[in-house]
Order: structure tokens, then sequence, then C-alpha cells
């Protein structure tokens, strides 16, 4: 029998007139991996700081078994900024004695892509000071991780984790033998990493076994069966769960729930999105040209991120943007999104760059741009317009659409300045929307939104009719929102990934283990000199094919844009691109195998 670490039992708690938690009883087992899901605001981070102990509850009590081991990562952490990395991580620890510990290595190569921290100028030695929040988060991150705990308790542990960060956080948190209570936004990680959810909403915490997948499908089942009206009853939670049984394969045996429950529950909800129509109407808005560019090298000051880029951007495409951080995801949009602030005469530092005379961008950055305080809600999306054409014959006034984004009729009369950092985010994509763009550049769109909001903003999205890059983090948002994944690798050059963001994973593992040093190898044979020269010849011929085949695959590509309207030839080249990558990834695993060898 699993014993009982914390136990909450009739826990209330009100901030001013606002009752965030009332009379709520839970209990955290061993082994439990629990998701902590709601609205902003609701009361997650509140409930897991009583958990914690670092916050009392107004009534009730929160007990802990004797002797618990418990990590926390809070929101704000409490580090030294005089220590260093070193300092704060391994105490201590001689070298030779932490280098020789697993774990250790394994959070610092997870966290950081290396032991030898790249991307800190002094390694690990540098001091903690000086350096950004997410830099911060991460070494608070890495510190927690490496301690042995009964019980991890992570408020949004994903904030400032790029894809691998993230997947490698996910695996190892899988492979821990500690309880966890998790507060996060991304979804996807819910899925890899939890069996439990807790639902937060209007003072109340509702609990649902599985992940988040099993989560979205009990509580459409749920809210089914509690509606009283056809507004409730036509739920995004419905749309999303029809997204999940549909859009994704991988995901389609995860609930647990009865299949035809799932099947019956979504009978009436349509496809996500209904590709053919959009790009008629994309098409018609802004023609053949958005984005045509040709041989362009995109730098940041002296370093060049990106060199001898041709792409198109068609009408009706929808790109999610993924790469390291540095390699210049955000360096390109900006690239773009000059050129078309001065219709074409702004242009990168070589090639050129071709914007559709019917071009109307909107750009959301990631930062959140200045607004009146004293500007209500509602008043702040008027000044936009007052109604908004989404396309297909639908059409939302500033109220339905701030409604739509959580928004309600009284919050529509908050200040502007009293509104959170995830409100104001909100508000910033809705003022972006209602000047009817046709190409949307979204930088990191899911930075301070929950999940009600993501749901709303992607079924929003996925009607929309128009061209649009996302940058983001957030796996989910990127396969629910776009069509096609493009990623920058970090070495200057933008490829297409037919199977997404898994084969970017393994694209970018493959680059690790490539560029790690090579094990001693064992002692000459007499034969090794010849066996060295055979593969050094082979490596020139395969080095060789490759550069025909990055030539081919830019061809292909350039071929693919010219013929965008034309779907039977867009299908036949795109096979014959999926055959190409995937002979290209045989050789270049040869290459590798080679490259020892020599």
């Amino acid at each position: 029998m699993a014993v009982n670490l914390v136990n909450v039992e009739a826990v209330s708690k009100v901030y001013g007139t606002r009752t965030l938690l009332d009379g709520i009883s839970l209990g955290v087992s061993e082994g439990d991996r629990i998701g902590v899901v709601g609205r902003n605001g609701d009361g997650k981070t509140t409930l897991i700081r009583m958990l914690a102990k670092l916050e009392e509850p107004d009534t009730g009590r929160v007990t802990q078994n004797s002797g618990l081991r418990m990590g926390v990562l809070t929101q704000h952490d409490s580090l030294d900024p005089a220590a260093t990395i070193r300092h704060e991580i391994i105490r201590d620890m001689a070298d030779h004695e932490w280098a020789g510990n697993a774990k250790i290595r394994d959070v610092l190569t997870g966290l950081f892509g290396g032991l030898d921290l790249p991307g800190f100028g002094q390694g690990l030695d540098t001091v903690i000071g000086p350096l950004s929040g997410g830099e911060r988060r991460r070494i608070a991150l890495a510190k927690l991780l490496i301690a042995d705990q009964d019980l991890l308790v992570l408020d949004e542990p994903t904030n400032h984790l790029d894809v691998e960060g993230i997947s490698w956080l996910a695996r190892h948190l899988q492979e821990r033998r500690s309880a966890l209570v998790c507060v996060t936004h991304d979804r996807w990680f819910l899925d890899q990493v939890c069996t439990r959810m807790w639902d937060v909403q209007r003072g109340e915490v509702h609990e649902y076994e599985g992940g988040y997948s099993d989560y979205v499908f009990a509580r459409a089942e749920r809210d089914r069966i509690a509606a009283t009206e056809e507004q409730k009853r036509q739920n995004l939670m419905r749309k999303e769960l029809a997204w999940l049984r549909r859009g994704a394969p991988a995901r389609t045996s995860k609930p647990r729930y009865r299949i035809e429950a799932a099947n019956e529950l979504i009978a009436d909800v349509p496809p996500p999105r209904d590709k053919s129509e959009l790009m008629k109407f994309a098409n018609a808005r802004l023609g053949k040209t958005v984005f045509d560019l040709e041989d362009v090298t995109v730098q940041a000051g002296p370093k060049t991120l990106l060199k001898h880029l041709t792409w198109h951007l068609g009408p009706g495409d929808r790109v999610g943007l993924v790469g390291v951080n540095g390699a210049g995801k955000t360096s390109l949009l900006k690239a773009l999104a000059e050129a078309a602030r001065t219709q074409g005469e702004t242009q990168p530092a070589a090639g050129s760059v071709s914007v559709g005379k019917t071009v109307r961008l909107a750009y959301l950055s990631q930062e959140v741009g200045e607004l009146d305080p004293s500007l209500r809600v509602l008043e702040a999306v008027q000044r936009v317009r007052d109604r908004v054409d989404l396309g297909q014959g639908r059409e939302m006034t500033a109220g339905q659409l701030c409604e739509q984004f959580g928004f309600t009729k009284e919050k529509q009369w908050t200040p502007v300045g009293d509104l959170s950092g995830g409100e104001r985010r909100r508000l910033q994509i809705l003022r972006l929307l209602m000047d009817e763009p046709n190409v949307l550049f979204l930088d990191e769109p899911t930075n301070d939104l929950d999940i009600e909001t993501l749901t709303q903003l992607e079924d929003l999205l996925d009607g929309w009719p128009g061209s649009m890059i996302v940058i983001s983090h957030d796996r989910f948002f990127i396969e629910r929102t776009t069509d096609t994944v493009m990623a920058l690798l970090g070495d200057a050059s933008l490829r297409m990934l037919p199977r997404g963001l898994d084969e970017y994973l393994e694209r970018r593992q493959k680059m690790i283990d490539a560029a790690a040093p090579a094990a001693p190898a064992p002692a000459a044979k007499s034969s090794a000199s010849g066996d060295s020269r055979a593969a050094k010849k082979e490596l020139q011929k395969i080095e060789r094919q490759l550069n025909k085949m990055s030539d081919r695959e830019t061809n292909l590509h350039a071929q693919i844009a010219e013929h965008s309207t034309d779907y039977d030839k867009v299908a036949k080249l795109d096979t014959e691109l999926r055959e190409l990558i995937a002979e290209r990834d045989d050789l270049e695993m040869r290459w590798l195998e080679l490259a020892e060898d020599a």
C-alpha cells in the first residue's frame, strides 16, 4: 500500500473578497504524478504553495509525512546572487566525484547542453547575479533534480526551456521514483509525465485519472452530462477532444475510457480545419505571393544566422518554426516583418525578400507592448475596431471576441493597468486579430497563457484564413495550429521536417552525438591503416552525395512552392522529397559510422 506523503484537509483560502479555494481535501501518495491545471488566477500556485507549507491556509490544515524530503520549484528562486553556479548546484563536491555521478552528468547535459555549460561564459564558475531570469530558473531546477527527493513540487518547470529541454525533462521525471505535483500549461508535457490531474475551478478542485488526453475526455463527458444549455454542450473541450482523437494518431490509444463513448461525444464536431476551403479563401485575400526569399543571408550583429536561404511562404501556409536558442528564429521573423513594413525596401544582409502587395502583417513579439494603463479592456480593443471579419461568413464584435478570450462582461471594464501578465498577453493577441491581418507572425504566443485560453486561441486559429508562422516550444500548440514544421538546426540553414517535432529531436540528437568526443580507440591492428584509408575514401564519396542531395532538396522545395495550387503535382513532389530525406538520413548515419573508423 502506497504511503501517504501530504494530506490537505478542508482547506480554504481567501484573497480580499475572492475565495480561491473553498473547503478542499486532497492527498498525495508515493508514486503519484499529478498535473495541476486551471485558469490563471484560480489558485493553482496557491494550492501547491500550501502543499509545500510555503503558505498557510485560512482554515483547515496541511500535514506532511514525518521525515518527508520535498523539493520545491517556485516562480521566484532563492539563489545567492554572489555565488557561482558550481556552488549552488554541486556544492563542495570534487570534480572527479561529481563528474563520476551519472545523475549529475545527465542533469547538466539535459538542462545546459553539456558538462562545461556552453552558453555560460565561465562555465560552472559563472557568477549567478548578472544572469537572466530564465538562466537562473534552469540553475534552480538543476539544483532540485540533483538532490534525492520523496516529492517534487514544480511550478511551471518548462518555462524558459526549449523543445529539447522539455523533452529531456519529461524523460527524466518518468524515470524518477519520487512523487510529483506539477503546475504547467504544457499539455504535451502533462501527457508524458502525469497519471492524475487536478483541475482547479472556482474554488473547487476536480480530480481525474490519467494524463491530459484522458482529462480532456473526462471533463468533456462531465460537462455534457451536466449541461442544461446548448451553449454549454458546444464547449471548446469537445473540439479539442476531436483533434486529439482524429488529428494525432499517436494519441488515439492514449485515453483509457471507452472509445465508443469518445466517438459519440465528438460525432457532431467538425474537423479542426478544412484546409482546402481555407486555402481558397487565403488565395482570395492574398493572391499568389506572400513572402519570397531568394538566396537570403540573415545576420545578428557580426554573427551569420542563416545563409543562402531560398524559401516561399504562400497563401494559407501554416508553418511551425523550431530550433535551438540563438539559431535565428526571431531574427528571421524580424527581417520578414521589416521587409513587409517597408514594402520590400528594407532588405537583409544579402539576397532579396519579395512581399505580396496585399500582405497585412500582424506580428506578436515576445515583449508585451505597452498600452495606456487607464484604458478599459474593451476600450483598448475598440481602439483597433468595433467588429472583426474572421472569414467564412463569421463576424464578431469587440465584446464577443473579448468574451472568447476569457474577458467576461465584468472583466471588460477592468483597467489595463490592473491586468496580470497573462491577461495582458491575451489582450495583445486579441488586438492583433481585431486588425484583420491576413498574415500572422506569432513569437512564443503561449507565454503566460493558461490551458483554457490556449484552447480558445487554437479554436480561433483553426478557422483563420491566412498565412502564419509560429515560433513556440509548446509542442501541442505547434501540432494543433500548423501544417508544416521547419527547423533551424544551428547550421545556418532552414529545413522542412515531414515528421515534425519528433524528427527535429532525432536530428538534434544525431548532431549532439556526432559532436561528442570519440571514445579511446583500441590498439590498432596491422590492417588499421588500410581500413582507415578506405573509410576516408567512402567518406568523401558520401559527402559529395550529401551535397548533391542538399541541392536537390532545395530544388524540390522551390518546385513545391511554385506549384502550390496544383495539389496533384505537390503530392508527387512531396513523396519525392520524403524519399530523398529518408535516403539522406541513412547516408548521414553511414557517414557517422565511417567517421569513427577514419
